[in-house]
C-alpha cells in the first residue's frame, strides 16, 4: 500500500475537521429557534392561561379539547400559508387568497343551496372556480408583466365584492347536510377532520417545494428571475403554476371553512391574508424570495395559532374583552418583526461593505 502523501515540511496532510459538528448546526437553524420559542409560548399560556367550557366549568389552556379547538380553527389559515410559500418563495405575493376564499365559500353554497347540486358536485366546481380565480392572478402577472402587489390587491376587491354582490351583504347559505358538516365538526381517527386534510395538503406541498426538480426551481426564480431564464428555466409558466395553485388552495379552505361554521357567508376569510402572510414569513421565507421551507411556515402558522388561542384563555385579557384587538397587534408586529429580520442581514453585509471600501 502506497505512503502518504506528504506536504512541504514533510509530515502528512492533516484530515480536514468540519467547521461545525452536526448536532451545533441543528441547533442554529431557525427552525429549531422557532419551534424553541413556539413550545416557550405554549407552557406560558399552559401555566397561566384558563378558559371556561360549555359547561360552564373553568379548565386550562393544555387541555386536550382546547388543543383540538386550536387544530380546527388554523385549519383554513394554515391552508393559505402553505398556498403562499410558493408564491413568496418565487418573490411574489397574494393578497386575494382571504377574499377569494369568502366568494368560494358564498359559491359553493350557492351552487349546492340554489343550483340544487349534490355536495361532491359543488365542492369540485369551486375547486374549478378557485383555481380559474388563481388564473386571473396568474395572466395578470406573467401575460402583462403587472406587480403582484398591485395585481392582488385589485383582485381583494374584485373577489370580496362579487361575495358580497351575490349575496347583496345579507344571505348566509345554512342547513348543510350533516355528512358536510362531519368534516368541519367532528373527529377521525381520533383527530379533527380537517387535520387530516391540511396534513395531505402540507405532505403535498412540502414534495413539491422540497423533493421536486419544479418546486426547488421557485427559489432559483425568487432569487433572479432573469438568471433562471437564462439557466432555461420556463419563468413564467411555473410562476402562473404557483397562482393558480394558491387559488385552488384557497378554495379548498373556503369549504372547509363552510363545514366548520356550518354557514356561508361573505365576509368569510376577512383578514386571513395577514395571518397567512405573518405565518409565512415568521417561518424563515424571504419576503424577497429566494429561501424558505414549508417546515418553517408549518411552524410558523403553529405559533400564531397558539398565540390567538391562548391569549383568550388569560384572565386579563378576559376582563379586558380585547382577545381578538390585542391577537390583531400582537399578529401585525409578529410580521414587522419577522420583515426586519430578513431585511436586517441586507442591511448589515451593504454597511460592512461600505466600510471596508472606506
Amino acid at each position: 500500500m502506497s505512503a502518504p502523501l506528504k506536504n512541504l515540511e514533510g509530515s502528512a496532510p492533516a484530515e480536514p475537521r468540519p467547521s461545525r459538528s452536526w448536532a451545533l448546526h441543528l441547533l442554529l437553524r431557525y427552525e429549531t429557534l422557532l419551534f424553541t420559542v413556539l413550545v416557550v409560548e405554549w407552557l406560558l399560556f399552559y401555566y397561566f392561561g384558563t378558559t371556561t367550557n360549555r359547561r360552564g366549568v373553568v379548565v386550562g389552556f393544555g387541555t386536550l379539547d382546547r388543543q383540538f379547538d386550536i387544530l380546527r380553527h388554523s385549519c383554513e389559515i394554515g391552508l393559505l400559508a402553505l398556498a403562499l410559500t410558493p408564491v413568496i418563495l418565487t418573490a411574489g405575493i397574494d393578497l386575494s387568497v382571504g377574499s377569494l376564499l369568502g366568494l368560494c365559500a358564498i359559491l359553493f353554497g350557492k351552487l349546492w343551496h340554489d343550483g340544487g347540486l349534490p355536495i361532491p358536485v359543488a365542492a369540485g366546481l369551486t375547486l374549478v372556480i378557485g383555481a380559474a380565480a388563481g388564473g386571473l392572478n396568474a395572466t395578470l402577472i406573467t401575460a402583462l408583466r403587472l406587480p403582484p402587489l398591485i395585481v392582488t390587491l385589485g383582485t381583494y376587491s374584485l373577489f370580496r365584492g362579487l361575495a358580497e354582490a351575490i349575496t347583496h351583504g345579507a344571505i348566509t347559505y345554512t342547513d348543510f347536510p350533516a355528512s358536510f358538516l362531519f368534516v368541519g365538526q367532528e373527529r377521525w381517527l381520533g383527530l379533527p377532520v380537517q387535520a387530516w386534510l391540511f396534513l395531505l395538503v402540507a405532505i403535498a406541498i412540502w414534495l413539491l417545494v422540497h423533493r421536486t426538480v419544479f418546486g426547488r426551481s421557485f427559489r432559483a426564480i425568487g432569487f433572479s428571475p432573469e438568471g433562471a431564464r437564462y439557466a432555461g428555466l420556463p419563468v413564467e409558466r411555473r410562476v402562473a403554476l404557483v397562482y393558480v395553485l394558491a387559488g385552488l388552495i384557497a378554495a379548498l379552505a373556503a369549504i372547509i371553512y363552510t363545514a366548520r361554521l356550518g354557514q356561508a357567508k361573505a365576509d368569510a376569510g376577512t383578514g386571513y391574508e395577514l395571518f397567512a402572510i405573518t405565518a409565512v414569513v415568521l417561518g424563515g421565507t424571504s419576503i424577497f424570495g429566494g429561501s424558505g421551507s414549508v417546515t418553517g411556515t408549518l411552524l410558523g402558522v403553529a405559533a400564531i395559532a397558539v398565540l390567538k388561542s391562548g391569549l383568550a384563555t388569560l384572565p386579563v385579557v378576559i376582563r379586558l374583552n380585547a382577545a381578538e384587538e390585542i391577537s390583531g397587534l400582537l399578529t401585525g408586529a409578529l410580521l414587522l418583526v419577522a420583515l426586519t429580520g430578513s431585511v436586517l442581514p441586507k442591511i448589515l453585509s451593504s454597511l460592512r461593505a461600505r466600510r471596508q471600501a472606506g
